[in-house]
């Protein structure tokens, strides 16, 4: 049988040159990471989210408070949760929302899915939880290979130039210094910018279906950064984990549909508090895969192997004691 959660299939970009340097206009020098991940291409769709909660919520009883009635009521929601549909079915992306980015997910519903696409359960993986919502947000544990990503991967994955371990990074993540245009967009949500360009969703410029800004098909908003990411800058915040230990607070980063070329820049973040569900952030995740046959034939491949290998014995071993 086909495990429920390899049903949500993502796509991702690596993003190698190990050992970067750090960016050194923000007082924190942030965006120097040690090894090669990956992370998601573009933001978690609402057809993603759709997915999880069928998966994970099949009769629609919203015990772990996955779902926000906003992304049913508000225009800038995108899914809906219909009683009377077969259990399994519950939920269904509104019209036009499915490749539009899901909103109105707290800091605890991003570390479950990560969760379920490492283990098929919600309260074990990434992140110890237990079936409710701490006020302070779990660090990450020991061996995971999915996750939200950390500030550092976040910024990294957006701004760094690539190609070297001293590349320097872009202001903005379109591979661009200079301020980008806000892009606009059809009648039917996609961004007319496409997928090059100096562009982004930001400043109320996308407006849809009428005369209201709103959120912007993934991918269709202006260039992607250097490692092929999409909408790093605009669209929605996304979660990062700034303070990798528990804490009531985490990252967003990135900007969104209705504010400002401010919150684009590279130095530019916030802390929000875990819990938060907001119309204007969102998330994507980050991943370290499992090491492939091929890896295995190479001995810098065993090497990884093993550093895997022993990561995964260590989380088992902190969720059993745990």
């Amino acid at each position: 049988m086909v495990p429920a959660h390899s049903q949500i299939v993502l796509d991702w970009v690596t993003v190698g040159d190990p050992g970067n340097t750090a960016e050194t206009v923000s007082a924190n020098s942030l965006g120097d990471v040690a090894t090669e991940y990956q992370i998601m291409k573009y933001e978690f769709t609402n057809s993603n989210y759709v997915a999880f909660l069928n998966a994970v919520d099949p009769t629609g009883s919203n015990t772990l408070s996955l779902y926000n009635a906003n992304m049913h009521s508000q225009r800038q929601g995108g899914i809906s949760l219909v009683a009377g549909n077969p259990d399994g079915s519950k939920y269904v992306t509104k019209t036009n929302m499915g490749s539009k980015p899901v909103n109105y997910v707290s800091w605890f519903d991003a570390a479950r899915v990560a969760n379920y696409l490492m283990t098929g359960g919600t309260e074990n993986g990434a992140y110890t939880l237990n079936s409710s919502t701490p006020s302070n947000a779990p660090a990450l544990n020991a061996g995971a290979s999915v996750f939200i990503p950390s500030v550092d991967q976040w910024v990294k994955a957006g701004f760094y130039k690539g190609g070297s371990t001293d590349a320097g990074y872009w202001q903005y993540a379109t591979q661009e210094n200079g301020d980008p245009t806000g892009t606009a967009a059809t009648t039917t949500g996609d961004g007319t910018a496409g997928t090059s360009g100096n562009f982004g969703n930001f400043d109320s410029k996308a407006k849809w279906p009428s005369s209201d800004a709103n959120v912007t098909t993934v991918g269709t908003n202006g260039a992607p950064s250097a490692y092929g990411t999409f909408d790093i800058s605009g669209n929605v915040y996304e979660w990062n984990d700034l303070d990798a230990t528990a804490a009531v607070q985490k990252g967003i980063r990135g900007g969104d549909y209705s504010g400002n070329k401010n919150g684009l820049r590279m130095q530019v973040g916030a802390l929000r508090n875990a819990t938060d569900e907001d119309y204007w952030i969102g998330f994507r995740l980050a991943s370290i895969p499992e090491p492939s046959v091929a890896d295995l034939l190479t001995p810098l491949g065993v090497l990884s192997a093993l550093a895997w290998f022993v990561g995964q014995r260590l989380r088992a071993a902190i969720n059993h004691v745990g």
